[in-house]
């Protein structure tokens, strides 16, 4: 009986092994992430730029890779089954009486199995498990060398890449279909990081509200003109201290008579440099120009205008030029982050509660989007509300009374409370499913 091929089974070995590093680079590469490559890249990282040209073209790396993954496999299994299989039959016939023929049918298909389970697990499972847990570093690593595979393999690439090529054209498909990804699959991942505990859930609210605001209009983040605090232009001077003395904030729209005749934006800094210097309260003199918006524009084109503002506030006004209501910074945080304490009324309610039964009760002013993330549906993009009042005004066509409901998207909407002709509460129940 001839001594085992320990020296054979080395060399079936450190295929296994290549192979596992063929299939790691292959999916390390494909599932970096490429704005970190490049920052590795740009850092000096030769590695890191071998794995973005590779990356690049995607085609001819993939056909390198395969070309080396597929040589192996036939190289490991050809020399597997010729070196192995006659010392295990003849282990097989001392050990158990089998005949020669059986002996090495038997023994032919254990080397064969053995070395599968092998190559499935060492060669193919764990690379690439450790390829998905940090594909940048492995990309990093391995990318040199495979960029000189696919140099070497070009030829034989350049000839799979063909063909390849050929069957998508014969199944009429696109090999070069761009994925863009989605603001849903964006929120997937958001939210798969909260649950992993790589953000916090304030990080995660905050990312979605910037998400939410850049699909809103101003008129969905402004504060309405019956909620307007103004000062008129026509005051005396004591009537001006007195008001100015109450009020929280520290610019006010300046008007004459009526809130609709708005001259101008007052800073309090203004008035107090007046003061100083004795100079008379001329509101007409200290109020400041401030931009006009459409009320049918992004918030984040609001943003801008308010960024380049002399002073950041801006009107809103409707197609029809009537003023609507004014936009501020802290408007465009507040739709981010959340009202602050200092803005909200501490008799109030919360816009969003939900209850114990799974119901959620909302309020009116609330924002939509908002309602629909919480609701775990989606909003028509061509909506022309932008609150829950103008969501459910939009499914009953009508001015409606306490009490009535609607039934969309396995939840039933029904008014908790009206405010005159105002709809103040909104109560979403889950839909019992039988």
């Amino acid at each position: 009986m001839q001594p085992f091929p320990w020296f054979d089974a080395a060399i079936i070995v450190a295929l296994i092994l290549l192979n596992g590093v063929l299939a790691m680079s292959e999916l390390a590469i494909v599932s970096s992430r490429r704005p970190r490559l490049r920052g590795l890249a740009s850092s000096g990282s030769r590695g890191a730029a071998a794995a973005l040209r590779l990356a690049a073209d995607p085609a001819k790396f993939l056909s390198s890779a395969q070309i080396g993954i597929t040589l192996v496999a036939i190289i490991n299994g050809a020399f597997s089954g010729e070196q192995l299989a006659d010392p295990v039959a003849q282990r097989l016939a001392l050990w158990f009486g089998l005949a020669p023929p059986t002996a090495h049918d038997v023994g032919l298909g254990l080397v064969i199995v053995i070395i599968t389970y092998v190559s499935l697990i060492i060669g193919e499972l764990v690379p690439k498990q450790f390829a998905l847990r940090s594909p940048e570093a492995i990309a990093t690593a391995v990318g040199p060398a495979m960029e000189l595979l696919t140099k070497v393999a070009a030829p034989f690439a350049w000839f799979l890449d063909k063909s390849s090529a050929l069957v998508f054209r014969m199944l009429g498909q696109r090999r070069d279909a761009n994925h863009v990804v989605t603001e849903e699959e964006l929120r997937s991942v958001v939210a798969e990081a909260e649950t992993a505990g790589i953000i916090e859930e304030s990080e995660r609210q905050m990312i979605s509200g910037i998400m939410r605001l850049a699909d809103r209009r101003v008129r969905g983040i402004m504060t309405p003109r019956g909620e307007i605090e103004w000062i008129d232009a026509d005051m005396s001077d004591a009537q001006i201290r007195a008001q100015l003395a109450a009020s929280p904030h520290t610019r006010l729209p300046v008007a004459r008579g009526t809130v609709d005749d708005i001259i101008g934006v007052l800073q309090a800094r203004d008035v107090v440099q007046a003061l100083i210097e004795g100079r008379p309260l001329d509101l007409g003199a200290l109020a400041r120009p401030a931009p006009v918006l459409p009320d049918v524009i992004d918030a984040v084109d609001a943003l801008a205008v308010l960024r380049d503002a002399d002073i950041p506030i801006a009107l809103v006004h409707d197609e029809y030029g009537h003023f609507e209501g004014i936009v501020t910074p802290a408007d465009l945080l507040a739709a981010i982050a959340g009202e602050f304490r200092s803005d909200v009324d501490d008799a109030s309610d919360p816009p969003a509660v939900e209850r114990d039964d799974g119901s959620w009760l909302f309020s009116g002013a609330l924002p939509a989007d908002e309602m629909a993330e919480r609701l775990g549906f989606d909003l028509p993009d061509d909506r022309d509300y932008e609150t829950v009042a103008g969501f459910v005004l939009e499914h009953f066509r009508h001015l409606p009374e306490t009490g009535e409901a609607f039934s969309l998207k396995r939840w039933k909407f029904e008014i908790a409370d009206m405010d005159g002709r105002k709809v103040d509460k909104v109560l979403a129940s889950p839909l019992r499913t039988v």
